[in-house]
C-alpha cells in the first residue's frame, strides 16, 4: 500500500500486505530507513484492516433479529446455539 494511495485496499488483500510486510522485516536484511518505512506502512495497513473489521461487524450487528422482528445490536459470536436462524 503506497502512501497517499487512493486505491480502496480489501481487507484480504491487506493481510496478504501485511504478511509480506512481516516477512520481509523478520529477515533482518533490511536498511534501517527501508525497515521503518515497511513498519509504517504495516501500520497503516493494519489500521485500515481494523477499520474494515470494525464495518463488518457493524453490519453484522445491524443484520440479527430477534424472533420479536426488532432488530437487536448483539456482538457477532461464530459457533454460538443461540444465533438466530
Amino acid at each position: 500500500m503506497a502512501e497517499n494511495s487512493n486505491v480502496e485496499l480489501t481487507f484480504e488483500a491487506g493481510l496478504d500486505r501485511l504478511e509480506t510486510i512481516v516477512r520481509d522485516l523478520e529477515q533482518g536484511e533490511l536498511q534501517l530507513e527501508k525497515a521503518l518505512a515497511l513498519f509504517e506502512e504495516g501500520v497503516q495497513v493494519s489500521g485500515h484492516c481494523r477499520k474494515k473489521l470494525e464495518e463488518a461487524e457493524s453490519r453484522v450487528e445491524i443484520l440479527l433479529k430477534k424472533g420479536d422482528g426488532k432488530v437487536v445490536a448483539e456482538p457477532f459470536r461464530p459457533g454460538d446455539s443461540d444465533s438466530p436462524s
